[in-house]
């Protein structure tokens, strides 16, 4: 092979690798994936199934321990994809003594709007790897990424199911991020060990999404799972109460997905007492560990979001309850306009107020609204702050990570929504979402 055809070839793979990945942008800061610890009781294998493109892994199964507890929350979409309607059955049919026991994701098709068809083939999905490893069918937990309103190809899928299985082992982690990704451009991962009573636990997870984010009890995909000894119950009052600072408040596009699932599973081989209750001291500390897990795993899809170049946060502060201030946020995280604006470096604040008046809050009095852009105050008792200047809130705009924090003055409440910018790459890249 020539030297000049060696080099056409590498250009070739490169670009046909970044556009599976949906651009050739890379993420907004530090997305590196850490050391992604075993999680004792655990172990995941990935395949190339051939789901819809070539020489890439897209296929992965999860084994779970027998014993271990297994929580899930889902997309809220009235068009929740098949494997979200099977996975969901399968957890309220599950009992203490018979939990699910493995995950099934493939990438590439999201069973999502199929029909009748669909779901039989979600079914054919969890039958084929019961019978391969012996457990019920009720015990496998189905989920799919990917392009809505097509057909799975079905049998491409379970040819794929044994080759994943011969692939298990307890350090695939890294394997398995990247084997759920869709136009994610970068795998998302987070692991701690943690310690209580002298034990020395371990707590692993990942994520995917990039667009057709704004998730609704969840995000795209997410799976997070520790070898403590948690209770059935402590498992899903943990997810839920991390899911919702954490996953419920990311945003790319204001698009809930149909098949947004997020499962924290406990396997509780490291040993120890089982933690049971709130009041055990042992759960706030696993808490805390999980909320640490789940806030980076959400925000590590908003750095990657398509087409991003800069990561956003936004505050909003005086509310009278949550709720006001979350309705806020997103409606300055959401908006076309800023997200643009935030692009271009362009500091427009006029677009912020005009979001923060359209947001919906009940008798709000704006010359009690305050804004700052980073540090710099731009909007001043719902007027423009006299020392405001152009030149220094274009300064803040042209940072790779802003805040915009607002004060509604009007109570004490506050929350925190995370976004990203809108760039040229956005379009393009949904632009050609299926080709």
């Amino acid at each position: 092979m020539t030297f000049p055809s060696l080099i056409y070839r590498v250009c070739i793979h490169f670009l046909f690798h970044n556009k599976l990945n949906g651009s050739l942008k890379m993420a907004v800061g530090d997305v590196t994936m850490p050391l992604m610890h075993v999680v004792q009781g655990v172990k995941i294998g990935s395949t190339e199934a051939y789901v819809r493109y070539p020489n890439r892994r897209d296929l992965v199964i999860f084994e779970f321990a027998e014993g271990s507890n297994v929580a899930g929350v889902f997309t809220q979409s009235a068009f929740a994809a098949a494997p979200v309607l099977l996975s969901k059955k399968h957890l309220a049919e599950s009992t203490s003594q018979q939990q699910p026991r493995y995950l099934i994701i493939n990438t590439g098709n999201a069973n999502a709007a199929t029909g009748k068809i669909g779901y039989k083939n979600a079914e054919a999905t969890c039958a084929q790897l019961a019978e391969l490893t012996g457990v019920k069918s009720s015990q496998i937990l189905p989920f799919s990424t990917g392009v809505i309103g097509e057909q799975l190809p079905i049998e491409r899928l379970l040819q794929g199911i044994q080759p994943a299985l011969n692939d298990l082992n307890a350090d695939r982690w890294a394997d398995a991020a990247s084997g759920i990704m869709t136009t994610d451009t970068t795998p998302k991962g987070a692991s701690e060990q943690f310690e209580l009573d002298g034990v020395t636990y371990t707590m692993t997870g990942i994520s995917k999404g990039a667009g057709m984010i704004r998730p609704n009890m969840a995000t795209m995909l997410s799976f997070v799972a520790t070898d403590a000894p948690i209770s059935r119950e402590m498992v899903q009052r943990l997810l839920q109460t991390t899911v919702e600072h954490s996953f419920n408040r990311i945003t790319i596009d204001g698009d809930t997905s149909t098949n947004d699932s997020c499962i924290f599973v406990a396997t509780g081989l490291a040993g120890g007492v089982e933690i049971q209750s709130q009041e055990d001291a042992r759960y706030q500390q696993v808490l805390d560990v999980l909320a640490r897990i789940m806030n980076r795993l959400a925000q590590l899809i908003v750095r990657d979001g398509e087409g991003a170049t800069k990561f956003i946060t936004v505050q909003v502060d005086g509310g009278e309850n949550t709720q006001e201030c979350c309705d806020v946020a997103y409606s300055v995280a959401e908006s076309p306009l800023i997200k643009t604006a935030l692009f271009a470096s362009d500091p427009n604040w006029g677009r912020i107020v005009m979001a923060i008046g359209k947001a919906g809050v009940p008798n709000l009095d704006s010359s009690k609204v305050q804004v700052w852009l980073g540090d710099v105050q731009i909007c001043l008792d719902g007027g423009a702050n006299p020392d405001y200047t152009e030149e220094a809130g274009a300064a803040v705009m042209a940072e790779k990570e802003i805040s915009i924090r607002i004060d509604l003055g009007r109570g004490t409440a506050k929350d925190t929504v995370y976004t990203c910018d809108f760039s040229y790459d956005y379009v393009k890249i949904n632009a050609d979402y299926r080709s």
